[in-house]
């Protein structure tokens, strides 16, 4: 692009730019070595996108707002640590691969895990990591040489060390628990799964006493789950049922007895007020169970087959069986009836597969490691962005569950622990290949098989990453003081999605390992939507892909968007009318600089310019106040303030008056360059191309030559002239209301004189030019009083007179006059409809409102056009 441009286009600058800055360094710690300050450093965590993943807006949003901080932050002189990395995603990256193979009729059972988990490393070493370079495309810039992967060798080590020291401490055990089981991808923490509405049925089965046709009937929406049951359970209050309390019923087709049994976890007036209890698939009946003694009996494997407890249907698969039990219990005569029902259903969240209660042997981490957690947040050493967030922190913290983290996987962290087949023993060991058995000296032992979950992993990003427990003999990709130096980060940012996911968990494990919580602060941004507030989704068709909007748009663009749009709390409604409106903004900041090139070549920075004309003072004034508006909102994370203010300086402030009023005082165009220049400065955060293009353009330099803009000294000058301003605020509002009184008078070209009468605050004749020119008028006068034989234009703080000697009314009243002839026939025709008792009956409500609605409009202008005319009349005699 050249000085001869006409627009800005930014595909052509955009990719070159950011190969330029991160060739550079300018990424690094040590980016912006040259302005940092002792002793200020800032770090933010970048949440480790799934190694499967591919940028979506959610994305966007969350990596814009880290990228402005660290932008920010660098350009204020802090030694800025922005860590990048991706996660291994267990569950998602397992099925990648699976369905890969199986595309060639390959299971992964039929190669082995090793061959398996190499066929994961070889496709994560092609195909893993697109999402690191879309993140380029979107401009953000952290320290990329640092990047991590959840499965680095270093991690590995600090997940071992971190799984050990729970373990020794007994914070991790193994156990018989009941857990959300999803027959493809195992168990589940409460926070996987996914709950949806399900039109199903409820089937009221009947339960007959033995040797006896009377029956109890129980209600069941799995009915399959009937094979697991032992016992009915009736309330003891219940005098329906007091008497077959100790009683046997007998389970249909397979002819087992099972006991009526009393509890008060029974609601009398749900349903029959008999329950069927399957303490080995039902989280409520696991619970009684235990209290009562039950026999638990576990009807279907890991994969959801049925087992022998299911009689003839042995071997089927526990959904696609439901049908052919349903049709033998009603052949038996057991089913009563069958209705519709509507109920909340589990679902794995990444196959989307029914999840189901299920007893198993797993490995859980105890609630008590969040105890210290929770203090701590209580005692405010750690603020949330949007406050509120603590509550729903707390309310969850409160309710916390021991936490299931084995996975029945084979790509993820192995679990370390091993099982001496000579002597049983059991032990967790920081090896990876330990060579015997501590206890007997056997060489014969086996790992555990799980993986651990994938946020166990996570749990540690905020501090494993600077190099915690990462072990010798790897490729270091941190520094030795970076515990010291970003440990705690200084912000997360991230979606309020996952605070219970990932949030949380790095609370309690941070606090844990290092004795203090990870971060300062936590800002969780909302939900982007799309233009309606609609959630996006693939079936709704209405996805906006940011990749797309970055080709149409700009990376910019989409960037200054989300952050204009990023109310702390408030869901973003995303729209291409907003991108379009920023689109115009990039034009517009454009076209400012194209006019200043016109008049001089180059220009200095603002540090180097002693600004001197009424105008340049002006504008550094206003460029002040934006600054500190700015520096304020940014500190206290409030983007779309920030955003906006920017917006309103640099169109509304400088474009759209600093430009008009520079055409009366040329010698102030100099000086409007260089705090253009500094303004860039300002926007560079959020606008990172545009900025960098413009100020190297008004510098008469290119970027491939000169330093880049992004490691400048932010603006720091706060000092405001509030009289220069308030000034210019007169001038402005001089020109606005003159500019009014002749589109009264429908004179659009110069006039010949117009009068200022001010309130209180004046301005002198030296700023007249500037009103002259913009208001397109020959003298200016200032007055006392009110003058006669004029139009008038009322502001807050003046008023102006264009005298009307000398000025042809003739064609303006016509135009009223015309104009009044078809309001009143407007207005009658309104009247006429709205007086006909025929037309008020029948017509529908919203078309009789829509026309009384009209009737008020046409009377509302034929009144101003009447006061226009009487004023003229008034003039004119």
């Amino acid at each position: 692009m050249s000085e001869k441009a006409v627009s800005y286009e930014p595909k052509n600058i955009e990719d070159n730019y950011y190969k330029i800055w991160e060739s550079r360094g300018y990424f690094e710690l040590e980016g912006n070595k040259n302005i940092q300050k002792k002793g200020k450093n800032f770090s933010v965590m970048m949440p480790p996108p799934n190694v499967t993943g591919s940028l979506h807006i959610g994305h966007a949003l969350t990596f814009t707002l880290q990228d402005i901080l660290t932008r920010y932050k660098r350009m204020d002189g802090y030694k800025t640590l922005w860590q990048p990395g991706v996660d291994h995603a267990g569950i998602a990256t397992q099925n990648v691969v699976e369905k890969q193979l199986l595309k060639n009729g390959v299971k992964k059972e039929d190669i082995g895990r090793e061959k398996f988990l190499q066929e994961i490393w070889k496709w994560k070493n092609y195909s893993g990591g697109e999402i690191i370079k879309q993140l380029r495309k979107l401009g953000a810039s952290p320290a990329w040489s640092r990047e991590r992967f959840t499965m680095d060798e270093g991690l590995k080590n600090a997940v071992r060390k971190a799984f050990v020291t729970l373990y020794d401490e007994g914070l991790i055990e193994r156990g018989n628990y009941m857990v959300n089981w999803c027959t493809h991808d195992g168990a589940l923490s409460d926070i996987e799964v996914e709950y949806e509405e399900h039109k199903g049925k409820l089937y009221y089965l009947k339960y007959f006493f033995k040797n006896s046709d009377k029956y109890l009937t129980v209600a069941t929406t799995r009915p399959e789950t009937f094979f697991g049951d032992t016992a009915v359970m009736v309330n003891p209050d219940d005098e329906r049922y007091k008497q077959y309390i100790g009683k046997s019923v007998i389970l249909p087709i397979i002819n087992r007895e099972i006991k009526v049994i009393s509890d008060l976890h029974v609601d009398k007036e749900f349903g029959s007020g008999c329950v069927k209890v399957t303490p080995a698939h039902d989280i409520n009946d696991y619970e009684v169970g235990k209290r009562h003694n039950l026999e638990f009996i576990t009807i279907f494997d890991e994969n959801g087959i049925l087992n022998n407890y299911c009689g003839i249907f042995e071997g089927k698969e526990r959904l696609k069986a439901r049908n052919d039990i349903v049709d033998a219990l009603q052949k038996a005569g057991n089913i009563e009836k069958i209705e519709d029902y509507v109920n909340q259903v589990g679902h794995c969240y990444r196959c989307k597969n029914i999840v189901e209660p299920y007893i198993s042997k797993q490995w859980f981490v105890k609630k008590e490691i969040a105890k210290g957690a929770i203090e701590k947040v209580n005692n405010s050493l750690v603020k949330f962005h949007p406050p509120h967030w603590i509550n729903s922190y707390n309310a969850w913290m409160k309710d916390l569950k021991d936490w299931c983290i084995s996975r029945q996987l084979w790509w993820g962290h192995r679990i370390p622990v091993f099982y001496c087949d000579e002597c049983g023993f059991e032990w967790a060991s920081n090896e990876e290949n330990p060579d015997k058995c501590p206890k007997c000296d056997s060489k014969n032992f086996h790992q555990d098989p799980d993986v651990l979950d994938t946020w166990f992993s996570s749990g540690l990003w905020p501090f494993s990453t600077l190099g915690w427990e990462n072990g010798e003999n790897i490729d270091k990709k941190y520094g030795e003081n970076d515990l010291q130096d970003f440990y705690p980060n200084s912000i997360l940012i991230t979606g309020f999605d996952i605070l219970f996911f990932w949030v949380a968990r790095m609370m309690f494990s941070g606090e844990h390992f290092m004795k203090k919580l990870p971060f300062e602060n936590i800002y969780l941004h909302a939900l982007v939507r799309d233009e309606f507030g609609q959630k996006m989704s693939k079936s709704k068709g209405n996805v906006i892909d940011p990749l797309d909007m970055i080709n149409e748009f700009s990376a910019d663009v989409l960037r200054f968007t989300l952050a204009v749009l990023a109310v702390q709390g408030r869901d973003i409604k995303l729209s291409k009318d907003r991108l379009e409106q920023m689109r115009n903004f990039t034009n517009k900041l454009f076209n400012a600089s194209r006019f200043l090139l016109l008049n001089e070549k180059s220009f200095q920075d603002l540090q180097h310019v002693d600004i001197k004309t009424k105008l340049g003072l002006y504008i550094k004034s206003r460029l002040n106040a934006t600054t500190k508006e700015v520096r304020d909102y940014l500190e206290s994370y409030r983007f779309n303030d920030a955003a906006t203010t920017l917006y309103r300086f640099l169109w509304g402030e400088f474009c759209d008056w600093g430009i008009e009023l520079a055409k009366a005082q040329k010698e102030a165009v100099n000086e409007l360059g260089a705090i253009f220049k500094e303004a860039m400065k300002l926007l560079h955060p959020f606008m990172p191309f545009i900025s960098e293009y413009l100020y190297q353009e008004l510098s008469g330099t290119s970027l491939e030559e000169a330093q880049s803009i992004m490691i400048k000294p932010y603006p720091d000058d706060l000092a405001q002239d509030k009289e220069i301003e308030e000034t210019f605020s007169l001038v402005i509002e001089a020109i606005v209301g003159i500019r009014r009184a002749k589109a009264t008078l429908d004179i659009a070209g110069l006039i010949p004189k117009a009068a200022i009468k001010f309130e209180n605050k004046t301005f002198d004749e030296q700023f007249a030019p500037f009103v002259k020119l913009l208001a397109k008028v020959e003298n200016i006068t200032f007055v006392k009083a009110n003058i006669e034989n004029a139009v008038r234009d009322v502001g807050d703080n003046l008023e102006v007179f264009i005298p009307l000697e000398n000025v042809d009314l003739t064609l303006l009243v016509q135009r009223l006059n015309a104009q009044k002839i078809k309001l009143e026939k407007e207005i009658a025709k309104f009247e006429n409809m709205l007086s006909n008792e025929k037309f008020i009956a029948n017509a529908p409500k919203d078309v009789v409102e829509q026309n009384k609605n009209a009737l008020n409009d046409a009377k509302s202008k034929i009144s101003k056009v009447n006061d226009e005319l009487n004023t003229l009349s008034k003039v004119a005699n």
